[in-house]
């Protein structure tokens, strides 16, 4: 049997059993072997643009995994449509076992909102490179000094949070605190969560939710106020800020980035892949970006078989929430 052709291997575990879904793709499966993978030239697709959070994860991981194997690895952009373009390209490609398509929870969003031509049955995830907790921020003189302050004042009225769009992950995120803290909420869309950002520091809004490793230097520059952490234990970069766990109040909400194929891929194949990217992020290069960003890479990175569960159930709690913000008829 030939060897395989990467370099750095560890014994990856990939989930038994093997998603039934529809051929979907013009193209048909890889005649590429497992131990003779790559056969060609790797392509890691992102749905969003250049010089990006999703683009700057990926090529972290990208530059040392090139080392790794004898084939080239390409990065490739199919933008728009909030990943659809991404998914479009997923059923061209099909199962050839060299196209691995970045992730983050807009491709979730989309499929629950119908707006794509693809099903969570036909992604199968390989490997989590973040997971990133959002902090509930507010500005430096807010009246609202504490978690319970703001909560009590939410009950009373629908006080003005910033997201960066309409059913976004900022947007969810707030409705499913909502919904677990008896709260009133009106959210106002900016385009972008630095802009979403800029208007809480103004005064446009009354508070926001933030990316931990995002909002640390304002929050650490007295510019804004973290008043909790949406994830079940206080974060190591914010020791002060309780979880909102500690007032019962049990909604997790991380922006996660990893890496799915097609689900018809040969299971020793997702296999090889996963030792790839899961070897690439053990590099010096990938574990200083991750603790750079605030975030331990022991907690942020997984394996397939976490997180491909994970996604699994990020999809229903998102479509559940989008059902809740009439945003979708599934």
């Amino acid at each position: 049997m030939k060897p395989s052709k990467i370099v750095t291997l560890r014994t990856a575990a990939i989930m038994g059993g093997a998603f039934a879904v529809l051929p979907i793709a013009a193209q048909a499966q890889s005649e590429c072997a497992a131990e003779e993978w790559p056969c060609e030239t790797v392509e890691v697709v992102s749905h969003s643009s250049a010089g990006g959070g999703t683009d700057t994860t990926l090529r972290m991981w990208v530059e040392p995994a090139r080392a790794m194997i004898d084939e080239d690895i390409r990065v490739v952009y199919k933008l728009g449509g909030g990943a659809r373009a991404a998914h479009e390209y997923l059923v061209s490609r099909g199962a050839d076992g060299h196209t691995i398509f970045a992730l983050t929870q807009t491709h979730l969003y989309t499929i629950a909102r119908g707006n794509s031509p693809v099903e969570m049955e036909q992604l199968q995830g390989v490997a989590r490179a973040m997971d990133d907790p959002s902090v509930i921020v507010v500005r430096a003189d807010s009246p609202y000094e504490s978690y319970e302050d703001l909560k009590a004042a939410s009950q009373d009225e629908a006080l003005t949070w910033g997201v960066a769009q309409v059913g976004g992950t900022e947007h969810i995120g707030i409705s499913r605190w909502a919904d677990v803290a008896d709260a009133q909420v009106r959210v106002v869309p900016f385009g972008g969560g630095g802009d979403m950002i800029t208007s809480l520091r103004s005064g446009a809004v009354q508070a926001s939710i933030a990316n931990a490793n995002e909002a640390i230097d304002q929050i650490e520059a007295g510019e804004l106020r973290a008043l909790a952490a949406l994830y079940p234990e206080r974060l190591e970069v914010l020791p002060d800020v309780p979880s909102v766990y500690e007032s019962d109040d049990e909604v997790s909400v991380t922006t996660t980035r990893g890496y799915f194929v097609h689900a018809d891929t040969d299971p020793e194949i997702v296999a090889e892949i996963e030792t790839l990217i899961m070897d690439s992020m053990e590099s010096e290069r990938f574990q200083n970006y991750l603790e750079q960003n605030g975030l331990d890479p022991e907690a942020s990175i997984a394996g397939a078989e976490t997180w491909n569960e994970q996604i699994q159930e990020e999809y229903q709690v998102s479509l559940e929430a989008l059902r809740n913000l009439d945003m979708t008829d599934r």
